[in-house]
């Protein structure tokens, strides 16, 4: 029996770096658990003279990922670029070559993964991706095998450390976006350009990875619906307070009437939620099925070690395969890939719920009642009202809604917003108040 599996890694950054401190600091632990020994046998990177910190011997670094691909001794090539290109023809490579690959390429699997998936297929390989969504959290293993019996009904998910980060300083602190924002730069939670994380992209690629696993369905990238956490004030986190409410990025898959509703956008939900209560960087995925009932799954959702903890976790996996031979084990995505058909997507104006609306008018007479009848025109009623600043110009208005759609919301907001009265655009906030 084979009792040595090389392990080649693309990328030798933070998350490299971290798999190969795991890989090296582990090695007995992993081989007392499994009869095997890793061996990290090259590590490619553009920058191989750098000191990270971690000791490996210089004769294994190189500028050639191809060469690592087609190294005979590499058995498990492990791609951590991240991004579209070179990356997926990296990966394409290795699985052609019947290596089997480890990736924690999110971007990529939520919109190239079809194309990766086929070649693993086709080429008798395998690809492992549990990185690629929460960190150090175990989600799609649990997905896949632990929670296979059950027809899974919705996910709902804290899935950017970032953006949960910013939004609760905001909460806890009383920071502003701005002030939140820089403190997560510095303290390195957030990138110097942060639009993936604050504008909910990443969420969108997480989600799109879950739900693709979940629902057996294949999912548009393009299709989801998304919303950043720019908009969001100190005004509003102060009156979700007020209304026992927590501001959130969640990202939710789930279905509704035969549809996939799928989307990412900052959301009230209950003080007395779990996931109201995940702060800081942690990250935290609220899973329904049938027969399970609710099961939630909380963590880091990103970093060196978390990510790297879930890199090496692939990586085992598929040494256990290889030493016993098997060419194919549990599917990448837990079905066989004929079972997949395209998903019907939920338009996300059908999405029904409370609304949370927060306006800035003009401090005048009647500037109240036109917005509630411009309301009440579009089929919208409302369950409270708060006007505070009174005498000062603009002057915050915020309105709590019954159940509506977000078309009606939309389309009464297309008109209140053109009011001479109001002097921004009105931010709309969904609330997610039948989280079980």
């Amino acid at each position: 029996m084979k009792d040595h599996i090389g392990v080649g890694i693309i990328g030798f950054g933070t998350v490299g770096m971290g798999t190969v401190r795991i890989l090296k600091e582990n090695r007995e632990l992993i081989h007392e658990r499994t009869g095997v020994y890793l061996n990290v046998r090259k590590i490619a990177d553009l920058d191989i003279e750098t000191d990270r910190g971690i000791s490996v011997d210089p004769a294994i670094l190189t500028r050639d990922a191809n060469a690592l691909i087609a190294d005979p001794g590499v058995d498990v090539v492990v791609e951590l670029i991240g991004g579209y290109e070179p990356a997926a023809t990296f990966i394409k490579e290795a699985l052609k070559q019947g290596k089997y690959v480890v990736t924690a390429n999110k971007a990529l699997l939520a919109t190239r993964g079809w194309e990766l998936f086929e070649a693993a297929h086709e080429n008798g390989a395998n690809i492992a991706f549990e990185a690629s969504v929460g960190g150090g959290i175990p989600i799609l293993r649990s997905v896949r095998e632990g929670l296979c019996a059950n027809h899974l009904q919705s996910i709902h998910g804290i899935l950017n450390g970032t953006a949960n980060y910013i939004l609760t300083q905001m909460s806890d602190a009383g920071m502003d976006f701005e002030e939140a924002l820089k403190e997560a730069q510095r303290k390195g939670y957030a990138e110097a350009d942060p639009s993936f994380d604050v504008d909910g992209i990443d969420a969108a690629h997480k989600i799109a990875i879950l739900s693709t696993m979940a629902f057996g369905v294949r999912v548009p990238f393009d299709a989801i619906s998304v919303r950043g956490i720019r908009d969001i004030r100190q005004l509003d986190v102060l009156h979700a307070h007020e209304l026992g409410l927590v501001i959130k990025l969640l990202a939710v898959g789930q279905w509704q009437d035969g549809e996939l509703e799928i989307r990412v956008h900052p959301v009230m939900i209950p003080e007395s939620h779990m996931l109201a209560k995940v702060k800081g960087v942690y990250n935290a995925i609220h899973v329904i099925g049938d027969f399970v009932g609710s099961t939630l799954y909380y963590g880091k959702g990103a970093g060196m070690l978390p990510t790297g903890s879930a890199v090496v976790s692939d990586i085992i996996s598929i040494a256990r395969q290889l030493v016993r031979e098997n060419t194919y084990d549990i599917p990448p995505l837990g079905y066989p890939l004929p079972a997949f058909r395209d998903a019907v997507i939920r338009d996300a104006s059908k999405v029904r719920g409370a609304y949370y609306l927060r306006m800035k008018t003009v401090d005048r007479p009647g500037v109240l009642s036109r917005i509630s009848g411009i309301l009440g025109e579009n089929g919208i009623s409302l369950a409270s009202v708060i006007q505070k600043g009174e005498g000062e110009e603009p002057v915050a208005i915020v309105m709590v809604t019954h159940e509506t759609t977000r078309r009606q919301i939309d389309e009464a907001l297309k008109t209140i917003d053109q009011l001479d009265v109001v002097m921004e655009p009105t931010l709309a906030l969904h609330i997610e108040l039948d989280l079980k």
